[in-house]
C-alpha cells in the first residue's frame, strides 16, 4: 500500500489530476493467472485516498482500465468545479 500512496503522492507533486486502479484479469488460460483479488473496499480506500489527495477523478474499480472514460469524467470535472 506504501508504494502506491507514495507513486499517488509523487503524481499529484508533478500536476496529474486523473488517475485509474483496475484489477488485472486473466483473459486466458495462457496468461499469467490472477495473484490477488482486491476488495471492493479496498477500492473504496483508493478512491477516498484520491480524492482527498486533489485527484479531480479518481476510477476504482475491478473492472476499470487506465483508459476508462478518463477523458470524458475529467472534462466533465474540470468544468463542474469551474461552475461552483
Amino acid at each position: 500500500d506504501e508504494e502506491a500512496r507514495q507513486t499517488m503522492k509523487d503524481c499529484r507533486e508533478i500536476g496529474v489530476d486523473v488517475i485509474t486502479f483496475g484489477q488485472y484479469l486473466r483473459p486466458t488460460k495462457r496468461h499469467l493467472p490472477v495473484k490477488d483479488y482486491v476488495t471492493p473496499e479496498k477500492f473504496d480506500q483508493w478512491r477516498q485516498e484520491g480524492e482527498d489527495m486533489g485527484f479531480l477523478y479518481v476510477a476504482s474499480g475491478p473492472l476499470v482500465r487506465s483508459s476508462y472514460k478518463a477523458g470524458e469524467y475529467f472534462l466533465r470535472n474540470a468544468i463542474k468545479e469551474r461552475l461552483q
